[in-house]
């Protein structure tokens, strides 16, 4: 998940030295969990189910197998962009991922996420390769997955009429309300062709508003347990 995209260096500084805690989520797969903040890169109730049930179930699926461009605010743990590999391969889908991360979790501490042993242990080299590969370039991970990194604050997404689908997993609003912002979801709207959707954990009036004032229609689903709520935005239609 996402850190602060602003560039002031006080505010960068102080999260930069956040403590870091490597905790168990209620399904058993890891997160990286910020105690001064009280806040985790993913669910407490559950890393690995929330994120198949957001970004899978109500995202990935209403492609039906056909080629996708994702887009994902941000890269974090990698998680997002390892089920979604997966899927890919169980379904043969062509998946062009670009995860987008201001602070790229450290190597040593994202090879501590459980995932791979929790998820499928055969694919433990995958998710490594992830997390070693380059940043800035096109990195082939398997036929028909690819997988490019950017180091980029949200602010400076240029993209246009580029993706299908956006995976939108920055940190709660609680401790980052400028990044659900109007602005940050025009952002999103530019980046999506017509028809993408975009889908993210959060479901708060604030949140749907700012999608609403940048062009989407949207929709409140069933959150992933733990959570009442999540939302889908719509682009087009």
């Amino acid at each position: 998940m996402w850190r602060p995209y602003t560039k002031n260096q006080e505010i960068v500084s102080q999260t930069v030295i956040l403590k870091r805690e490597i905790i168990k989520t209620q399904d058993g797969s890891t997160t990286i969990h910020l105690p001064e903040w009280n806040e985790s890169y993913h669910s407490k109730h559950g890393a690995i189910q929330e994120a198949y049930h957001v970004f899978i179930k109500n995202g990935l699926s209403l492609f039906d197998g056909k080629p996708v461009a994702i887009l994902e605010i941000g890269f974090g743990t990698g998680l997002n962009a390892f089920i979604t590999y997966l899927e890919a391969q169980k379904n043969n889908q062509l998946i062009n991922y670009v995860g987008v991360e201001a602070y790229p979790v450290a190597y040593d501490e994202a090879l501590q996420m459980n995932y791979s042993e929790e998820i499928d242990a055969s694919q433990s080299n995958v998710f490594k390769e992830m997390h070693s590969c380059l940043w800035e370039q096109e990195n082939q991970i398997s036929d028909n997955f690819v997988l490019t990194k950017l180091k980029l604050f949200f602010q400076d997404i240029k993209d246009e009429n580029a993706f299908d689908l956006i995976y939108f997993d920055a940190f709660g609003f609680r401790v980052q309300p400028e990044l659900w912002s109007e602005d940050i979801f025009k952002i999103m709207f530019n980046a999506l062709k017509n028809k993408g959707v975009l889908v993210t954990y959060a479901c708060r009036t604030s949140i749907k508003n700012a999608m609403l004032s940048a062009g989407f229609s949207v929709n409140k689903l069933p959150g992933a347990p733990g959570k009442r709520e999540m939302l889908r935005a719509n682009k087009g239609f």
